[in-house]
């Protein structure tokens, strides 16, 4: 029997402490099954989904051998994802936060690489980034990998299908012989036992459980015939009215269709795929996080490493023709105590790919008829938030409390009426309440925020 319990562990009373003073005091599967491997300093190989507490298994790891005193990178993370390498960063420094003076660098593209080699010359312990971004500096000669102890691969499935194999070889290039190396994977492809036989030194295994609980998300299958597929997807979102929703498709092509015809029917939605600019892409996802847009339509590779939080449900536009991707997706709803929605819809020529996950999930799938379900009153569904884009951001150091303040005082808004805000490097993104946006952007236009005047924009069009 495993031992769930984290005092169980080998591990410094800093990080004990410090996982009881979060609330942690059993361990997640993953960890109950990995942290003890990681600790004896094995090679591992991990098999488990995001959302499954991983972050914290390869992180207590790494800390639990960190030497604060030499600041040079003992630790590298890479991550498929400018977005999942800035959560497992986030994550790191909460769990590093008993330990005092642990720096923590991230190096991802879109951000500027001047800035990062600069940071990097003052030293750091934790390296988290992408592929990319790592072997630019590697190649630089700004990125010193010979004191690391620990590489880890992170979700190293999404990087391989997102063509990064080769970077990740050059990048071990640089890595000491004798390392420990930790791969993290939702799926176990044959890739990914070429990746892990080539980089990694009689691995142990250990693989959780991807099902999902049937009382946990609802899965509804709808057979349709391939024409009435965009259809189908509106017929759906005006029946059960997801609050937020993440729709997979096959395809780019089918995506940008798809958002087309949502749009059509005044339905708040957005594609995110491989063709869009860093900016594009993260305001894409801060719309979507702040409720200015209501369906995020997405490809298997674009929707990778991304860690969306809330999603009220998942509509597979299109089966996946890959058991495991398919829990993937769906396990994207339902996380916490959250109740998930999983739609799928299904031609005659998909029947077979419904029929594997069905002998995968070792349950019976539940079918409906798309002609039985009836609209509710209320469309179309128009976003409840609309996000102003302020043309300042942290090299101006605006800070969240002064775009508040600005709009709640000068702007005229209650409290209420302003949703999410985040600022990036040269941008700050706010959410209005789209009732009043119209009345507070000629308001706040007109006025000062820290004693200036920042020129601004909505994402979208009234």
């Amino acid at each position: 029997m495993i031992t769930t319990d984290f005092s169980s562990l080998p591990l410094l009373p800093a990080l004990l402490d410090n996982m009881k003073g979060l609330g942690f005091e059993r361990m997640t599967p993953i960890q109950a099954q990995s942290l003890p491997l990681i600790l004896e300093g094995r090679d591992l190989i991990a098999q488990a989904k995001t959302g499954s507490g991983k972050t914290a298994a390869f992180g207590l790891g790494v800390l639990q051998n960190l030497d604060v005193n030499r600041l040079t990178p003992q630790a590298l993370v890479l991550c498929p994802t400018r977005e999942l390498a800035g959560q497992v960063a986030q994550e790191l420094r909460r769990l590093a936060r008993l330990i005092p003076n642990v720096k923590v660098l991230t190096l991802c593209g879109g951000a500027a690489a001047r800035r990062q080699t600069e940071s990097l010359a003052r030293g750091a312990h934790l390296v988290v980034g992408t592929p990319g971004r790592i072997q630019d500096h590697l190649e630089r000669g700004s990125l010193d990998l010979s004191s690391l102890n620990t590489l880890v691969l992170d979700e190293a499935d999404r990087m391989v299908d997102m063509g990064f194999y080769d970077d990740i070889a050059a990048i071990v290039s640089h890595c000491p012989a004798k390392r420990q190396t930790v791969l993290f994977s939702a799926t176990y492809p044959d890739n990914i036992r070429a990746l892990s036989a080539r980089f990694l030194r009689k691995p142990a295994e250990v693989k959780v459980e991807v099902r999902h609980d049937a009382d946990r998300i609802e899965q509804i299958f709808y057979e349709i015939q391939e024409g009435e597929r965009l259809d189908a997807v509106v017929t759906l979102l005006t029946r059960f009215r997801p609050a937020s929703t993440l729709a997979f498709c096959n395809t780019k092509i089918r995506s940008h269709d798809l958002v087309e015809r949502l749009r059509s029917e005044g339905i708040r939605a957005q594609a995110l795929n491989g063709d869009l600019e860093q900016r594009e892409r993260d305001e894409i996802l801060i719309q979507f996080a702040n409720q200015s847009c209501t369906v995020l339509v997405a490809t298997d590779v674009a929707a990778r490493g991304l860690d969306i939080q809330s999603l009220s449900a998942v509509i597979n536009v299109d089966v996946t023709k890959d058991t495991e991707v398919h829990v993937h997706r769906i396990g994207r709803s339902g996380r916490g105590d959250q109740k998930g929605l999983a739609l799928s819809l299904c031609s005659p020529e998909e029947m077979r790919w419904a029929n594997l996950i069905e002998q995968y999930q070792g349950a019976a799938l539940k079918w409906a008829d798309l002609k039985s379900v009836r609209s509710k009153p209320g469309h179309p569904m128009p976003a409840p938030m609309i996000t102003l884009c302020v043309q300042g951001g942290k090299k101006d150091k605006l800070r969240p409390g002064d775009l508040l303040g600005a709009l709640t005082g000068d702007g005229g808004l209650a409290f209420e009426q302003v949703g999410k805000i985040n600022i990036t490097e040269f941008n700050a993104y706010v959410a209005l309440d789209r009732r009043i946006a119209k009345q507070a952007f000629a308001r706040l236009s007109n006025s000062n925020i820290k004693g200036r005047r920042f020129r601004m924009r909505f994402l979208e069009e009234f």
